[in-house]
């Protein structure tokens, strides 16, 4: 099993235009050679020489014809959540001698005005093209504006989410077990963020916190085998807001021979402490103790299984001793 080519990230940032948070492609001027949806994908795409379609070569990305008229071509993203821009990455992985020498950003809010957050800029061919932009308005579509045709494998809008105050959409099994009036204070559009972790090897730890169910098992937070045998992996989030936790979901959704044996989920109110203040501390409270886990399985619990609520501000995941967790649901009452 190899490492999955994810390439440079923008560490304490989220990706929010990537379909895993529901970020779309909505509409371009033209992608006659390869899908504009194909931008938002996670990866950096991938290249198969033997690959042809009807209108040509078949490439992982979003790719227009030559232009044989004047302008240029555009594709407007919908962002997965609202946020602040902080640094972009317009990657021409795989596009070499048909990627555009060119290209500039803009962002709206849905009912606003365009603006440009990245001006003209150089692209070079096959590369991460990392660009950092400074503006702290809150936008929720992206414009990508490319010079004058060509093709981009992927583009990364890198932020900080801009937390919404509207519960997300429980799906019909966390009907059954959450109680009204509960939300989950871990979730990103909810402002909840992996701070640090021990191991990510296999999928990032960003994964943890995503909406929805992950669609294969490249979605979810991985570590690798542990190696030597002693010791464990762990997981460090900052909620969304303070609050009481009242159920936990642990979902292994496509983990069956790599999911972790136990887990144990632990608490603190410290709402100015430092990353490394946070990870030294040892007055930590106990919310789930070592809890025996199962493959490709997803699990609430409750009241009966949980012990100290909180409000707490973060909280820790540990799992024994490594593996893949798919999605970690904490609901709860904010503070």
């Amino acid at each position: 099993m190899s490492r999955p080519e994810e390439g440079a990230r923008f560490g304490g940032l989220i990706d929010l235009a990537a379909g895993t948070l529901g970020g779309e492609a909505i509409s371009c001027t033209d992608d006659f050679f390869a899908s504009m949806h194909n931008l938002v994908k996670p990866g950096r795409g991938v290249f198969e020489p033997d690959r042809y379609t009807e209108r040509g070569k078949w490439m992982d990305g979003w790719e227009s014809r030559r232009k044989r008229v004047d302008g240029h071509d555009h594709c407007v993203v919908r962002l997965g959540a609202p946020g602040r821009i902080r640094a972009l990455d317009i990657d021409t992985n795989h596009f070499l001698g048909n990627h555009p020498p060119f290209a500039s950003l803009e962002a709206k809010r849905a009912d606003g005005e365009w603006v440009e957050v990245l001006g003209q800029s150089p692209l070079r061919p096959g590369s991460q093209n990392l660009f950092t932009v400074a503006s702290d308005e809150v936008f929720d579509h992206v414009r990508l504006h490319i010079y004058p045709d060509g093709g981009v494998a992927r583009l990364r809008v890198w932020g900080e989410v801009a937390a919404s105050r509207e519960p997300s959409a429980l799906d019909d099994l966390q009907k059954q077990h959450v109680p009204d009036g509960l939300v989950d204070l871990a979730a990103v559009n909810r402002g909840g963020k992996a701070l640090a972790c021990s191991d990510a090897f296999f999928g990032p730890m960003d994964n943890l916190l995503l909406p929805s169910r992950a669609e294969n098992m490249g979605g979810g937070w991985e570590t690798r085998r542990k190696r030597p045998a002693p010791g464990h992996d762990w997981i460090l989030i900052r909620l969304g807001a303070p609050g009481a936790i009242e159920v936990a979901e642990i979902d292994t959704n496509h983990f069956k021979g790599n999911y972790p044996d136990r887990c144990a989920l632990r608490g603190v109110h410290a709402p100015d402490a430092t990353l490394t203040e946070l990870v030294a501390r040892a007055d930590w409270e106990t919310i789930l103790p070592e809890t025996k886990l199962e493959a490709h399985d997803r699990r609430f619990l409750k009241e009966d299984a949980l012990q100290a609520k909180g409000p707490f501000t973060h909280v820790k995941v540990d799992i024994y001793p490594d593996g893949g967790i798919s999605r970690l649901r904490l609901f709860g009452r904010p503070a």
